[in-house]
């Protein structure tokens, strides 16, 4: 899928709206991507404003969330290292530690539920317009300044990775956490949720469906070798995900051996390990706030790369779609502003008291499993409306090489069965949204449930939508609107690339054509949906 969203940006030189104009009838496909990439961009910077808080808060000889006796801890907090209160004696079963009291009364302000909302959290609110301001600093300038900025902040975190593990496998219990990490426990194969949660993640991590791809493979050269680019991005994704881990699972195993609690009892889940469980173990080292510096530096590294580049694919897909507008540098320096702004003001929702609240609710319905759908409509639209065999002959051209059967296999064959299958596991092991908290598990009412769902639901319904919108405008009768409409819609640059092969240039005068008509006197190969319409239509 990676490939495949690149190589369309690269075919039709357009982001992740106008690049599937390549069938008109499925357009809305780019329009659901880019909402999904509203919406992560709009809350994933809010992770970023609590590494800013905790990286500020490192900076002094003892990092802040290691002791009790603090303006925010209560009178149940207590010390693990020295085992002492702030009060001589109280009921066992309310205890708490001062890192989960610092991330939930110090950071968060946390209230009761989602229905209370409260005020916004000043402290995170300059945090967030930081992060935004240093995003916005890194895109202002176009992709090729970016593309410089990707020198310092791809390398740093590596070279930050390689110290805190060397220092984390240097630690009592690491072992442990590593043989945890790495045994494989073939049981957990049978679970429809394992398989549901990693086909997520990895869809995540790839940015797939979200047209962040798309738009950066348009600024490649027509020839450019995507296919190396695709080996590279995902051995150095895997990479960077199985030292992530080791770090990780060596600080869980030092963790268990501190606390006498099993490794599997001491990981925790979202945002509580970055923000409590590490904190927690990097507390307890010697010279904490250095390691915790470095840590989140680590993180915010790693999370502006994929946050700028996600406002860099949204501002490319809105000024695909009015090129006129956008083509002057102070046009599209407005558009980038105009995004991050707009994007703040919805992140301004999630650092408010109940802000945690809604950030688990976008991320669970709109970062997570709707991906899967997107993606199944991608591959329709490449595999059997375009044709598997055409795109293949597109392929053949851009990067001059045979792929045979691939676009037929994968696109046709495998990942939209695969993606359907995933999607439709994620709904039959969907459990009631809870949020854990240190004192208990919040469980999310009903009403807000169903805006999850309509969050999740406001992507896919695009499709159907510019679908039936194409087909009302277009002029004939229904069939022949659907055939129309399902015809390969190539650019102009697009064609004028593919000219010297006799496949695209039968009967085809690319001069005296425009986008618009162009695949309306194109011989059509077998397999394609438009030629399967045609023919369904004449037997009418």
């Amino acid at each position: 899928m990676f490939f495949l969203e690149v190589s369309i940006g690269q075919l039709m030189s357009r982001g992740g709206i106008e690049a599937w104009e390549i069938i008109p009838l499925f357009k809305g496909v780019g329009y659901a991507g880019m909402f999904i990439l509203f919406c992560l961009n709009s809350y994933y910077n809010v992770i970023l404003s609590w590494i800013f808080f905790y990286l500020f808060a490192s900076m002094a000889k003892t990092v802040p969330w290691s002791t009790c006796g603090n303006s925010w801890n209560t009178k149940f907090c207590v010390d693990a290292q020295t085992n002492t209160s702030t009060i001589p004696g109280f009921n066992v079963s309310l205890i708490t530690d001062p890192v989960n009291e610092y991330w939930e009364r110090r950071v968060l302000g946390i209230s009761t539920g989602i229905d209370d909302v409260g005020t916004v959290r000043w402290e995170l609110a300059l945090c967030l317009l930081l992060a935004w301001i240093v995003v916005f600093l890194c895109i202002f300038r176009g992709i090729r300044a970016s593309g410089k900025v990707l020198y310092i902040t791809a390398t740093i975190p590596f070279i930050l990775m390689a110290i805190l593990l060397g220092r984390t496998a240097s630690l009592e219990g690491a072992r442990d956490g590593i043989i945890y990490f790495l045994q494989p426990k073939w049981e957990m194969l049978g679970s429809l949720e394992v398989w549901s949660d990693a086909g997520t993640q990895i869809f995540f991590s790839y940015s797939i469906s979200l047209g962040t791809l798309t738009a950066l493979g348009s600024f490649n050269d027509f020839h450019h070798n995507t296919v190396r680019d695709t080996v590279l991005f995902a051995g150095l994704n895997s990479l960077t995900s199985f030292l992530a881990g080791c770090i990780i699972f060596c600080t869980l195993g030092y963790m268990s051996v501190t606390s006498g609690v099993p490794i599997k009892d001491v990981a925790e889940s979202g945002p509580g390990l970055a923000f409590v469980a590490y904190p927690k173990a990097l507390s307890t080292m010697p010279l904490s706030p250095l390691w915790s510096v470095l840590f989140f530096c680590m993180l915010f590294l790693l999370g502006l790369d994929s946050q700028f580049v996600g406002v860099e694919g949204l501002v490319a897909g809105v000024a695909d779609m009015f090129p006129g507008v956008f083509s002057k540098k102070k046009s599209r320096l407005l558009l980038t502003i105009l995004s991050c702004v707009i994007c703040f003001f919805v992140g301004l929702l999630m650092v408010t008291n109940g802000g945690i609240y809604i950030f688990q609710l976008f991320d669970y319905y709109v970062g997570s499993r709707i991906v899967l759908l997107v993606a199944m409509f991608e591959c329709i639209v490449i595999g059997f409306a375009f044709g598997a065999r055409r795109f293949e002959k597109c392929l053949r051209k851009m990067y001059n090489r045979q792929f045979f059967y691939f676009p037929s296999i994968i696109y046709c064959g495998i990942v939209p069965w695969f993606s359907l299958a995933l999607f439709i596991f994620s709904v039959i092991v969907y459990g009631k949204l809870t949020y854990k908290r240190s004192s208990d598990v919040y469980e999310f009412p009903q009403y807000s449930v169903m805006v999850g769902w309509l969050l999740a639901s406001c992507s896919v319904i695009c499709i159907p939508i510019v679908a039936v919108y194409r087909i009302v405008k277009a002029e004939g009768t229904f069939f022949q609107r659907i055939r129309l409409l399902c015809q390969p819609n190539l650019t102009k640059s697009a064609l004028l690339h593919l000219e010297e092969s006799d496949d695209f240039s039968k009967n085809l005068d690319v001069s005296d054509k425009t986008d618009q008509n162009v695949f309306e006197s194109m011989e059509l190969p077998d397999g394609s949906l438009s030629q399967s319409l045609d023919s369904f239509g004449r037997q009418l």
